[in-house]
């Protein structure tokens, strides 16, 4: 899911699409209009879910795709390695994702976690 919003309301820290990936805004940076063209930004952001530097220069006023990323939480079922199986707390579907190295001495059975879904992809996210 995604819905559509002008380059001029982005935010540092919120999200947009960049090649078909949803990133997280690092930075904005707009300059001011010219003699015979319109005010730029270039936003520079990382991927949500593979972690790359990505970034676009376009017009403010241009439109861009905003993704809507969802925050769940679900319950560790069984750890194998280093996927885990989790029950989602909405609506208890089982699935299985990759458990982060950072991530790997926190993720234990039998506790509760969150997991960020967005664009048909899903992946652990403790804070």
């Amino acid at each position: 899911m995604k819905q559509q919003v002008e380059v001029k309301e982005l935010k540092e820290g919120k999200y947009v699409i960049i090649d078909d990936e949803p990133c997280v805004i690092k930075s904005i940076s707009k300059s001011k209009p010219g003699k015979h063209g319109s005010a730029k930004a270039r936003i520079d952001a990382i991927g949500l879910f593979d972690n790359q530097k990505r970034s676009i220069v376009s017009s403010v006023s241009s439109k861009t795709y905003v993704p809507i990323v969802e925050r769940k939480s679900a319950q560790v079922l069984s750890i194998s390695g280093d996927v885990a199986q989790l029950m989602d707390m909405g609506d208890y579907s089982t699935l299985e994702l990759k458990i982060p190295d950072e991530y790997k001495d926190r993720v234990k059975e039998g506790e509760d976690i969150t997991y960020i879904t967005s664009l048909g992809k899903m992946r652990i996210d403790l804070r």
